[in-house]
């Protein structure tokens, strides 16, 4: 009795758990909805050159935007963007006011526990920014001083993932975003700031402000496109088109356009 007690709790079980993941399955619509309000609405930093920021005519342009409004041309819906407060993305993403994060989103195993990813589709470090005529040369010589780094993003967990770094440091200033952060490197509230290397480089070439990048980075990344844990429909879709992208050269030349060269990823 109790051995036919056992197997019908296992078997119990087992329905129980293939019936659930059915019900998951099921009840993905992630990507019917977005076909049937014919929007796709995607949630930035708009500040955040080269990947997304407003231009002189307060357009909201980048590269990440470029390819957005392609994935979207193909799949048939208008690309919106919205920006938000980049210290609560995930919370703008769970509570349904954006269909995803993309704005030089770095893939994180942290991240990955709460958010669905797609493949990665650029490459990135974390870097310290600091003036020309500083006499910081290296990480070790940022000791003792003051570093500014952007609320909430990968910079600042590049600094917590480096913790004598971070020790040695005087002072953490965060900021809303990096563009004050680098304003306020310039007129020498702090000593360094820490941030993605495609932007600081964007913002250099850009600005041709005297800066200069330490040869030394904190930590390499990767760039995805994030998605509620379970949009995996939607996720899949545009990982699709990603793909797609990159096979017939249009991936390229976008990254042609705001880099000068091909730096994407996508299955190379």
């Amino acid at each position: 009795m109790k051995k036919i007690l056992a197997l019908a709790f296992v078997a119990l079980t087992v329905g129980s758990v293939l019936f659930a993941a059915g019900v998951a399955e099921q009840s993905d619509d992630s990507l019917q909805k977005v076909l049937d309000k014919k929007e796709f609405i995607l949630g930035l930093d708009d500040s955040f050159p080269p990947m997304g920021f407003r231009d002189e005519n307060n357009e909201i342009v980048g590269f990440d935007i470029d390819v957005a409004k392609e994935v979207c041309a193909r799949l048939g819906v208008q690309l919106v963007c919205q920006p938000i407060d980049w210290n609560a993305k995930e919370q703008e993403l769970n509570t349904g006011n954006i269909d995803c994060i993309w704005n030089g989103f770095t893939i994180t195993e942290e991240r990955k526990q709460k958010i669905a990813f797609t493949e990665p589709y650029v490459d990135n470090a974390q870097v310290v920014v600091v003036k020309a005529s500083s006499p910081v040369r290296t990480l070790a010589d940022l000791s003792g001083k003051k570093i500014g780094l952007q609320a909430g993003s990968s910079a600042a967990q590049a600094v917590d993932d480096t913790p004598d770094f971070k020790k040695s440091l005087k002072e953490i200033v965060e900021f809303k975003d990096n563009l004050t952060a680098l304003m306020d490197l310039e007129i020498g509230g702090v000593d360094g700031v820490v941030l993605d290397l495609l932007v600081a480089n964007d913002n250099i070439n850009r600005s041709g402000k005297d800066f200069r990048i330490l040869d030394e980075s904190l930590s390499k990344e990767e760039y995805g496109v994030g998605f509620r844990k379970n949009d995996l429909k939607l996720r899949d879709a545009v990982q699709e088109q990603l793909v797609a992208m990159a096979q017939d050269g249009t991936l390229a030349d976008i990254a042609v356009k705001w880099f000068g060269a091909d730096i994407t990823v996508v299955k190379k």
